[in-house]
């Protein structure tokens, strides 16, 4: 009996053994596999180029594995490569836009300063009025899509660096005051000077006139706008609230889409690509923009720069 006992006692100790040197291997073989697929995804990833495995290595998991990932980095360079095609024939078409517009748009205000020093009637010169307006508008209207199609299509680069954002809303609220001046509104800032985003102040800039922009339109005479820039733990938030119509909350989910206007301000000036490119401006930089606000209370628009 000591004998059988004692054998069972071995035969479960090699069958132990055993079980353990083989989980040993699987666990080493997963380890492996999983260091190959990270390595593959990296040389993917990092434009390096994926080497496919060779003919010893097909029929094993790694090889059949590694098939996939070589068929997905083809179809992921064709696709690089006619994205990069439809850029330059969307940077072609914008660039002749651009040219073909210019000149003529410039012959019909030379045409209107020239028929502005003519002897014409009073309703001649409210035509005239009307026609400068709509010149403008036009000329306006396509800068504007010239310049959102340029960042949809990523023609437009950001360049951001460490720079102080009370420059850029100070630039940008002296463009404002002009219009904000002839509605008595009046325009305060909160912002620390010496406080530093890593921003692009050009476009950033765009983006807060922008918005003070449509704070203007949409504020009666005699209302508030007020600026404020506050650190936060992740982001820098830039916040502008106007004492302005408000904003129906089932209408804010759209007013940052392209040529969106509320029904009952079609009588003001603007075609409603301000609040997209604001938008649009602030992603390409990894931050975003949000509205609060009510019918009858005003707006608050803020928006938020990653980074210190």
């Amino acid at each position: 009996m000591d004998w059988i006992a004692a054998g069972a006692v071995i035969f479960a100790g090699g069958t132990a053994a055993v079980s353990l040197w083989r989980m040993y291997r699987m666990k080493r073989e997963v380890w492996h596999f999983t260091e190959q697929v990270e390595r593959g995804l990296d040389d993917i990833i990092s434009g390096k180029g994926f080497q496919e495995t060779g003919e010893s290595e097909k029929d094993s998991l790694w090889g059949r594995c590694s098939e996939k990932l070589w068929r997905v980095q083809h179809i992921w360079m064709r696709k690089e490569a006619a994205n990069v095609r439809e850029k330059q024939l969307m940077k072609e078409l914008i660039s002749d836009i651009s040219h073909q517009t210019r000149t003529p748009i410039a012959n019909m205000r030379l045409y209107l300063e020239f028929l502005q020093e003519e002897e014409v009637s009073g309703r001649g010169r409210e035509f005239l009025s009307h026609l400068e307006g709509q010149t403008k508008k036009l000329d306006f209207l396509l800068k504007s899509m010239v310049k959102m199609s340029r960042l949809e299509a990523g023609i437009i680069q950001i360049h951001k660096e460490q720079a102080r954002i009370y420059d850029t809303i100070a630039g940008a609220v002296g463009e404002i005051v002009p219009s904000a001046a002839k509605k008595q509104i009046r325009l305060s800032v909160d912002c620390g000077e010496e406080l530093e985003v890593r921003h692009d102040r050009k476009w950033t800039e765009e983006a807060i006139f922008n918005i003070l922009d449509n704070a203007v339109k949409y504020t009666e005479p005699g209302g508030r706008i007020h600026v404020m820039v506050r650190r936060q733990e992740v982001f820098t938030k830039i916040s502008v609230r106007d004492t302005g119509k408000g904003i129906a909350r089932e209408r804010q989910a759209e007013i940052f889409s392209r040529f969106y206007r509320e029904p009952e301000v079609h009588g003001q000036s603007g075609i409603g690509i301000g609040l997209y490119l604001a938008r649009k401006i602030l992603e390409l930089q990894d931050g975003y923009i949000e509205v609060r606000s009510e019918v009858g209370e005003g707006a608050e628009f803020s928006m938020y720069l990653p980074g210190r």
